[in-house]
């Protein structure tokens, strides 16, 4: 084997290592939602919040003695170019009362999109007595091109928060998982629009 074949066979194989590589990078982004979902739903770490929360305000009466300020925060996974933001920046509310919110997103791109927003809590041992009735983040958002989507969030802050907790932070991740998730078979993109798939 010459000098110059034997360094294209070591450049061939370099080459399928970083193909490997690329390949296996692109499976951990597109698992990365879904993994982070189920390791802070299995170790309670990073003040993940719960699911629907079934609220009777008849049988609960709000602590009008307390305030807890509940603090929104937005931000965007890298690679969404969504805008997103809160509509208040905080609210002050009563423990054992309903309140809602909301937050806004766009699709700032020439595509269609579908995101999925992750919430987490701080402080973390606040998460158990934050409750969610009604969340933007139990389901995924699919926008066209330039739409604009007011979403409401409607919370409890339960009435068995520690004293010592007067603030809490409530902070949502925008994640892109289009392709995770897949757009409609009546959609497909055609020079930065959406068409509908018509037969052939």
């Amino acid at each position: 084997m010459t000098v110059e074949s034997k360094q294209q066979n070591d450049i061939r194989r370099t080459v399928k290592k970083l193909a490997l590589i690329v390949v296996g990078m692109c499976f951990f982004v597109a698992a990365l939602v879904p993994l982070y979902d189920l390791f802070c739903e299995v170790t309670g770490l990073n003040g993940k919040t719960g699911g629907p929360y079934v609220f009777d305000e008849a049988k609960t009466s709000p602590d009008t003695t307390r305030l807890v300020k509940v603090n929104f925060l937005t931000n965007t996974n890298e690679g969404m170019s969504w805008d997103f933001w809160p509509q208040k920046g905080a609210v002050r509310v009563h423990p054992g009362s309903a309140n809602t919110v909301s937050f806004y997103v766009k699709n700032t791109t020439g595509r269609p999109m579908i995101a999925q927003a992750i919430p987490s809590l701080v402080p973390s041992s606040a998460a158990e007595f934050f409750h969610k009735t009604e969340c933007f983040c139990f389901e995924q958002q699919l926008l066209q091109p330039g739409e604009e989507l007011e979403m409401p969030m409607r919370f409890i802050v339960d009435r068995g928060l520690p004293k010592n907790v007067q603030s809490i932070n409530l902070s949502y991740a925008l994640f892109d998982v289009t392709e995770r998730v897949g757009l409609p078979e009546d959609m497909q993109i055609t020079d930065n629009q959406v068409s509908p798939v018509t037969g052939g």
